[in-house]
């Protein structure tokens, strides 16, 4: 293997640790049938928490929660879930986890999804954004086709100013939102929580089993960060990942050339891309949603790449952007929702937690090389974020450590385009004998209900029912027994698999 699969490096780790905070008892949740969107299952409430925890006594602010009850007699507990961003809602997480997971979990937990402060319908967070600036190749900062970033330094300067009149962002940490859990542990009525987190979720999750070890029960991490050098290294490492995912889509395509004629080798299939991106960067098609311009292609195929249930669809979209089909492409785009929520929190977590450079010159360089080394991505990993000219001090992040018993599993894929191996195993050396890896030889974003490997999820089940934590980290080969779950195979568990996919943008 070679490139980030045999990257075992791991970066210094932090230094100072933000201190927990016990939550209160408190009256529990007013539990009601959730909006019809949410499809009749689930049940929604919200709590009130500090905005300030250095001020408890201080404004609150609401987080919206949802529940799904456990099914069985012997009821062990809650789930706590989150499915990433960060700045995605989760209130809607439990209606795929339960359709998903074995009954082996769904009989023993009640699982409890929340919007976490900021996002969905928790006490939101917005830098006032015009359409224009929700464009998702600005909120992920494509250069232009020359490489130039001009325009990315005026847009990062430009919302720095409209985040900075928010009187709630500097209070949008992991940190906070980990208190947060805390005290919706404390609402519930539970001595400890049991979590399962995606994606950035893994980092929440492991943030919170950091500041508050004796609360923690069963914790699974999966498609996992790395917490020793947040945040920009973290996007940094999507360059070369993406260059290594890209060889799955291009195999998988060029051995179905009959179909799409995109390419008959993986060679081929690349410069496909190329060419195509090119095309479009020059004269963008017009589609009935947005116009499908260089860059949204090339940010549509990275999105596509976080798991194979969405080949097909890029496939299609590959395949009308060579035809100048404009109704083909409408279909097959998989756009983001634009919501003013999700970039401000995201933008909150990625500023607040950690310094970014000052000098526009270090993010044309970096631009510069990224374009030459890793030209999937034409250097957007490395380009400037509005951190570069954000108004607040940033705090320390929080140290985790492997203070607390072995209670973490993480799961992480050897091609993971948005969390690759490096974070897994620096967060493996954090944690020490706290936790185990579980390795999966394949590619996509997360493992646990979302793949058909049967090594690795069904490490997580028997972790989650019976509290089984391997003696030692696994290594699964690329499997394709089906795991145990409740829908296994076909168009329903696509479209599940899809729906808990749906809050991991960007990562």
């Amino acid at each position: 293997m070679r490139g980030i699969r045999t990257g075992l490096a791991v970066l210094a780790l932090a230094t100072i640790a933000a201190a927990g905070m016990p939550a209160t008892a408190q009256e529990g949740p007013a539990w009601a049938p959730c909006p019809e969107e949410f499809g009749g299952k689930l049940e929604c409430a919200e709590i009130s928490v500090p905005q300030d925890y250095d001020v408890p006594d201080g404004p609150q602010v609401k987080i919206a929660l949802s529940r799904l009850k456990a099914t069985g007699a012997n009821r062990r507990g809650v789930l706590l879930l989150n499915p990433g961003g960060p700045g995605s809602a989760g209130r809607l997480m439990p209606q795929a986890v339960g359709g998903l997971a074995p009954r082996g979990v769904t009989d023993q937990y009640d699982l409890i999804g929340f919007d976490p402060r900021g996002t969905g319908a928790s006490t939101p967070v917005s830098c006032e954004l015009t359409p224009e600036q929700l464009n998702v190749t600005k909120l992920m900062p494509y250069p232009a086709p020359d490489g130039s970033i001009t325009e990315n330094l005026a847009y990062a300067e430009q919302v720095a100013k409209q985040c900075a009149t928010s009187t709630e962002i500097p209070h949008v940490t992991t940190a906070n939102t980990a208190r947060d859990m805390d005290r919706i542990r404390a609402a519930l009525g539970e001595e400890k929580i049991s979590y399962f987190g995606g994606s950035y979720g893994s980092y929440l999750g492991a943030v919170y089993t950091t500041l508050f070890p004796d609360r923690s029960d069963r914790v699974v991490l999966d498609a996992v960060v790395d917490p020793t050098d947040v945040w920009r290294r973290v996007w940094q490492l999507w360059g070369l990942a993406n260059e290594e995912r890209f060889e799955d889509f291009a195999a998988w395509t060029a051995a179905r050339h009959g179909t799409y004629e995109l390419g008959e080798t993986p060679e081929a299939v690349r410069e496909t891309y190329f060419t195509l991106a090119a095309k479009l960067d020059a004269t963008p098609l017009n589609t009935s949603t947005k116009p499908l311009s260089g860059n949204n292609f090339r940010e549509e195929t990275r999105g596509a790449l976080y798991g194979d249930e969405s080949f097909p669809s890029l496939a299609k979209l590959w395949q009308a952007a060579k035809l100048g089909d404009a109704v083909q492409a409408a279909e097959a785009r998989q756009l983001p929702d634009e919501t003013q929520s999700f970039p401000a929190t995201l933008w909150s977590i990625a500023c607040n937690e950690a310094g970014w450079p000052r000098e526009p010159k270090v993010y044309q360089r970096e631009v510069d090389r990224d374009r030459k080394l890793y030209p999937i991505t034409a250097g957007m990993p490395s380009n400037v974020w509005p951190c570069a000219f954000w108004p607040h001090q940033p705090e320390p992040p929080v140290e985790v450590t492997d203070r607390g018993q072995p209670t973490v599993l993480l799961l992480q894929n050897l091609r993971d385009p948005a969390t690759p191996l490096p974070g897994a195993l620096a967060m493996r050396k954090s944690l020490g004998d706290r936790a185990r890896l579980v390795l999966a030889d394949q590619g996509g974003h997360g493992t646990y209900l979302t793949t058909q490997n049967a090594c690795g999820s069904n490490a997580a089940t028997a972790f989650l029912v019976h509290g089984t934590l391997p003696e030692q980290d696994v290594f699964c080969g690329p499997e394709t027994a089906v795991p145990d779950a409740r829908v296994a195979t076909g168009p329903q568990r696509d479209e599940l698999v899809r729906d808990l996919r749906a809050g991991q943008f960007p990562f």
